[in-house]
């Protein structure tokens, strides 16, 4: 039981779910979209009630440190969790409803009351957290005003690591990206009804394809290589063309790194821990014969899902890739190795606070062992990709410069702006991709990428 019924006040549930999710997270390391779905579904939450529980989670995540650090002004002492069960939870989601999400006091002061009220634990908690948000709906604007959002929404782990690699100035742009809910972005298949003008549809301009019977896509804006950028999109699943296959959803650059194959059309590609397969889809929508692979059962079916969905043909194999062999060495293998995913904190804000540097390292030993064997595979003067969607130097340039210490017949390609529609600021020194969160910033953002372009020599 879940303590609310169906005459509980509005929004009860969704605060329910919220603060589940939020306690699987901060106790359990769990990541976010995991502990939303399951609470939301467990629930069986109308589609208003699932996103305003997304959108309390995802907000106190995004501006956990400010909140934390506030309730802890107003609360010194912060309740711990074998006594005062989800009061922490409670108290810093109601924070960020009466501060961040503009919910009227009355209704988010009593909305985490009855939260406590229906926890066995908190409920003892429950005068100190109604206080407590009641000097909060008061006081807190002004504090706010004065916090240094950017510093403590960024961990020190972080921020300390980012400085080094970065320089401060740019860590700041990060955090300012990172404080903001990020758009969607949507790329399309070669048939689709709804690709932007770049592709031959009108998405961009009018926000909608050629068969009315299908709906308007929502105004969106146009991004190179004929993406489209969606702001307030709300449910994926809901977007017109979405059932019909017309495109799937990835963040802008992480298609940057199937460009650096340059022309796919009849050439064999390789696509290693390829789930849940948006570069799969990229690499088969640009005319190539794709083998994907990947170990997770999960993953695998889930693979297979969007695959039939978008009606896109690919072999795919369920191995580890350290135990994959190909009958024939090809030409084009992408490796987008598991990681940190620091890169990725603009759509999951919880990562920095459930992520270590003993993660970086770990995620960094594995790779290793993962892209040697996708040397393996690679054709004389053929073409290795790796990539990671993690802003750590272990996990990307030093990553590389270890592997052509390791392995004499691989030389590194630069990456030409060209290559990547000009976007010249996405290339570091050593002629590698370096995609950061603060890279279009005025249109919201990207996710921090890390590609090297390998040519098999011998």
């Amino acid at each position: 039981m879940n303590g609310y019924s169906a005459e509980s006040p509005p929004g009860s549930g969704a605060r329910a779910a919220a603060q589940q999710a939020l306690s699987e997270t901060l106790r359990r390391k769990r990541p976010l979209d995991a502990g939303l779905e399951q609470a939301i579904s467990s629930r069986g939450l109308a589609e208003r009630d699932g996103a305003f529980a997304r959108a309390i989670a995802n907000e106190t995540m995004r501006r956990f440190g400010q909140l934390d650090d506030l309730v802890r002004q107003f609360v010194p002492r912060a309740p711990q969790p074998h006594r005062a069960g989800a009061s922490l939870e409670i108290l810093l989601a109601g924070a960020c409803e009466l501060l961040f999400l503009g919910v009227p006091a009355h209704a988010a002061v009593d909305g985490a009351n009855r939260l406590a009220a229906s926890d066995s634990k908190a409920v003892h908690f429950k005068p100190l957290i109604n206080a407590a948000l009641r000097r909060i709906a008061r006081e807190g604007p002004s504090l706010v005003r004065d916090q240094d959002a950017c510093r403590l929404n960024t961990p020190d782990w972080l921020w300390l690591r980012w400085c080094e690699a970065y320089g401060e100035e740019t860590v700041h742009a990060f955090a300012r990206v990172h404080a903001a809910m990020p758009p969607l972005d949507l790329a399309f298949t070669r048939t689709s009804e709804f690709s932007s003008p770049a592709r031959g549809g009108g998405a961009a301009e009018g926000g909608g394809g050629s068969n009315p019977a299908k709906g308007t896509m929502p105004t969106g804006s146009e991004l190179p290589g004929g993406m489209l950028r969606l702001e307030n999109a709300g449910n994926v699943t809901g977007l017109p063309g979405f059932g019909e296959g017309e495109f799937w959803v990835q963040d802008f650059a992480a298609s940057l790194p199937v460009c650096l194959f340059g022309d796919l059309r009849g050439r064999r590609a390789i696509d290693l821990c390829a789930a849940p397969g948006g570069k799969t889809a990229q690499l088969v929508s640009a005319g190539a014969e794709v083998t994907a692979v990947d170990r997770d059962p999960g993953r695998v079916a889930r693979l297979q899902e969007n695959l039939h969905r978008l009606r896109l043909d690919a072999r795919i194999v369920r191995s580890d890739v350290r135990d994959f062999s190909p009958d024939l060495a090809t030409e084009c293998v992408l490796l987008d190795a598991p990681c940190t995913s620091t890169g990725t904190i603009r759509r999951h804000p919880e990562l920095p606070w459930i992520k270590s540097a003993a993660d970086v390292m770990a995620s960094a030993e594995a790779a290793s062992a993962l892209l040697d064997a996708a040397a393996e595979m690679v054709a004389r003067s053929g073409t290795l990709v790796f990539a990671v969607c993690s802003l750590e130097v272990e996990e990307g340039p030093e990553q590389i410069e270890h592997f052509l210490r390791r392995n004499a017949d691989f030389r590194r390609q630069r990456v030409e702006p060209s290559e990547v529609f000009g976007l010249g600021e996405c290339i570091n020194a050593q002629g590698d991709l370096r995609s950061l969160p603060c890279h279009l910033a005025e249109s919201g953002g990207m996710d921090g990428f890390y590609a090297a372009r390998l040519a098999r020599v011998s």
